[in-house]
């Protein structure tokens, strides 16, 4: 993998592996459910005649998205009456789990389509870093924890595989290439996105003094991958070309494309707010105690989320077995680790809710009322 890889990186673990284990990504999405509500009453259209359609970017297995989506479909039936068709667009890349994704959305008891005939789910393969849907047809945008991926990796970083723990040339390049991506992301999603319409980003942040809450973890898990190569497990070149393309935002690299005039792309922001998310396993370890269950899930939700991106870098990527070799190993190697120093992994996130402007009409009525 180059400097400047365009790999598919940021797939989750498949097998429902990340939607067992990405309760951290659930916990911020569930913070920006009322926000969804609200914005999904505003969206305000010339015509309601045609089906509505929400776009799910960066969908992964599915299981985190049901919540949201069942929320937008339930206000939208409020006002617009059962029998509005809408569909339902999961996106994400070619290479995600979307057999993981169609069973969820067929037999999981907290599926949005039940009892629900005029609701058709649907799925895309393709990056959001490219036009997915037809312009001006989305009504209601949702992405939670995917924009923190970006879409190529712009440097090797030196000893670490997050750019926000290192203090050189490569956290300089990440920032650049973050900052061309959310123009990009904006853009693309104001051209699909129909006049009057919203999109609600989650995203894992860094907060005004640029802590993240996860450093302690990717520090552990780094530690582990040097273990790895100490053993043999791993060379030490591939060890160079693991870098996690993620890059989390502070609220002025959000708002930046908006400072000039206070929209961007027909986009205005109408909420931008930091929240803390608590460590979700960390009231089970202070009831129990249990610090070997505190880094499993830890260790687990390392795996599922982070692994398969680091594992590109493998000489044998596209062996599996080799594959699941690794996975094992590390997770284990982390585990131990965390076990030795349990601690919560509180983290950062960042809720924004983005509208694009109405048409001339609609919004002369909505001036009216």
């Amino acid at each position: 993998m180059s400097a400047t890889s365009t790999m598919n990186h940021g797939v989750m673990e498949d097998g429902g592996a990340y939607n067992r284990n990405a309760r951290i990504p659930a916990g911020g999405a569930f913070l920006a459910l009322p926000l969804l509500e609200e914005a999904v009453r505003k969206l305000a259209f010339d015509d309601w005649k045609t089906p509505v359609v929400l776009a799910d970017y960066g969908s992964s297995q599915g299981k985190n998205s049901l919540a949201p989506m069942h929320i937008a479909i339930r206000t939208l039936r409020a006002s617009r009456g059962r029998d509005q068709p809408i569909f339902v667009f999961h996106i994400d890349q070619p290479t995600n789990d979307f057999n993981t994704l169609f069973e969820v959305l067929a037999t999981d008891a907290d599926r949005y389509a039940i009892g629900e005939p005029n609701v058709y789910p649907c799925a895309i393969g393709r990056s959001f870093y490219e036009n997915v849907l037809p312009p001006e047809s989305v009504h209601l945008a949702w992405c939670s924890y995917a924009a923190v991926w970006l879409s190529r990796i712009p440097a090797l970083i030196l000893g670490h595989i997050v750019a926000h723990r290192d203090t050189g040339t490569a956290c300089v390049a990440f920032e650049s290439q973050a900052a061309q991506d959310w123009k990009a992301f904006l853009s693309l999603r104001s051209r699909e996105m129909h006049r009057g319409g919203r999109l609600v980003v989650v995203l894992p942040a860094l907060n005004d003094e640029g802590e993240s809450g996860l450093a302690m973890l990717f520090d552990q898990a780094n530690v582990a991958l040097a273990e790895m190569v100490d053993a043999g497990e791993i060379r030490a070149d591939e060890r160079e070309r693991m870098v996690l393309g993620t890059y989390p935002r502070r609220r002025c690299e959000l708002l930046a494309p908006f400072q000039a005039d206070g929209q961007f792309q027909h986009l205005t922001v109408e909420h931008c707010e930091l929240y803390s998310l608590p460590d979700p396993a960390w009231p089970d370890y202070q009831s129990d105690g249990n610090s070997e269950a505190l880094a499993t899930r830890h260790a687990l939700f390392f795996r599922s989320v982070f692994v398969p991106s680091l594992a590109l870098s493998l000489t044998h990527a596209h062996d599996a077995e080799q594959l699941r070799a690794f996975a094992d190993r590390i997770e284990n190697r982390l585990q131990r680790r965390l076990s030795k120093e349990p601690m919560p992994f509180d983290s950062f996130v960042q809720v924004m809710v983005i509208a694009k402007q109405c048409s001339a009409s609609n919004q002369s009525s909505r001036d009216k009322d």
